[in-house]
């Protein structure tokens, strides 16, 4: 019974990123408190919403609450609070691409809520150029350059199975899910376990989806479906150096300038300072193009799962009432 107990806590301790624990502690306070150029993250009674008693608990045992359905559980707000005032968990000023309040104030991503423990792949072939673990922010997260000014990042995840430098093929598997980071710990277990997808490109987060005439960067137009091939027609992003020096050299954190100036590479600078931007925006007076031309929308994203494991995507506002019903009969 110990060997269990002792199993299942380690479990949820790498699905949580909870270790090492003094460390993720540590981070914790910087959500709560804040510091030096980064606002605490703000909360209130309209982040409640983000709780779903009636679906949460399940996913978090790894299964499903619509047969091989992957849930969108949250969408990008067209209508984001400034990123002065801090990160915004609050529900008060909230449009997704179709008109609708899927989200909520400060996000920046695609939600997919997904059973704990599925598999992560590749939305466009490319090549991994960072891995990191931070408790206040994502968690365990996967950076993919894809080429041409877009970057991918998969964030909440419970293990990465590439390494920083692989070279990866559309629909590879990365990397297995789970709800690492203070989000999950603190919403358990009625926040919805999801991966967070961040899209970049030229060094701004993106709807993937078609927000009112924009192009989608879903290959199959409107909505995401999955890949059935293995394509890796790559080339790797090029940078402006003198931006990317400039950008680095604007950065108002010492400890984060000098450490993004000490990286060797270019290559390697340029995208750990795209990430320190999008991560951490309120470090630098703005975001900076780093690629030196400025790349258009195309379609060449597929959904970063496995046709082996789901057959399609359902918006969770689209599918929450008879969930909610079927919870109470």
């Amino acid at each position: 019974m110990k060997s269990m107990r002792h199993k299942e806590l380690r479990l949820m301790r790498d699905v949580m990123g909870l270790h090492p624990l003094p460390l993720r502690l540590r981070q914790a306070m910087i959500t709560l408190r804040g510091e030096e150029d980064v606002p605490k993250t703000k909360f209130g009674f309209s982040s409640l919403k983000q709780l779903y008693p009636h679906v949460a608990p399940k996913m978090w045992r790894g299964k499903f609450h619509v047969d091989r359905k992957i849930i969108i559980s949250n969408l990008f707000n067209h209508t984001q609070t400034p990123v002065e005032q801090g990160w915004s968990v609050r529900k008060t000023q909230t449009k997704d691409f179709r008109g609708r309040g899927l989200t909520y104030n400060s996000h920046n991503g695609t939600d997919f809520a997904i059973p704990v423990g599925s598999f992560v792949t590749t939305a466009a072939p490319g090549v991994v150029v960072a891995i990191m673990s931070e408790f206040n922010r994502g968690g365990l997260k996967i950076f993919i350059d894809h080429g041409e000014g877009l970057m991918t990042c998969y964030a909440h995840l419970a293990k990465s199975l590439v390494n920083v430098g692989d070279m990866v093929i559309r629909a590879q598997p990365i990397a297995k899910s789970g709800y690492s980071g203070i989000d999950g710990a603190v919403t358990f277990p009625f926040g919805i376990p999801h991966v967070h997808f961040n899209v970049w490109l030229n060094a701004e987060p993106t709807d993937p989806f078609a927000f009112e005439k924009q192009t989608s960067l879903w290959r199959n137009g409107a909505m995401p479906s999955f890949s059935f091939d293995s394509e890796n027609n790559f080339v790797a992003s090029k940078f402006d150096e003198a931006s990317v020096n400039k950008a680095i050299a604007d950065c108002k954190t010492l400890s984060v300038r000098e450490m993004l100036q000490s990286i060797d590479s270019i290559k390697a600078r340029a995208f750990h300072t795209i990430i320190q931007m999008n991560y951490y925006p309120t470090r630098f007076p703005k975001r900076s193009n780093l690629y030196g031309e400025i790349f258009e929308r195309k379609p060449v994203l597929d959904l970063p799962f496995s046709s082996d494991d789901f057959d399609g995507i359902v918006f969770l506002d689209d599918i929450l009432p008879r969930l909610k019903k079927n919870f109470y009969e």
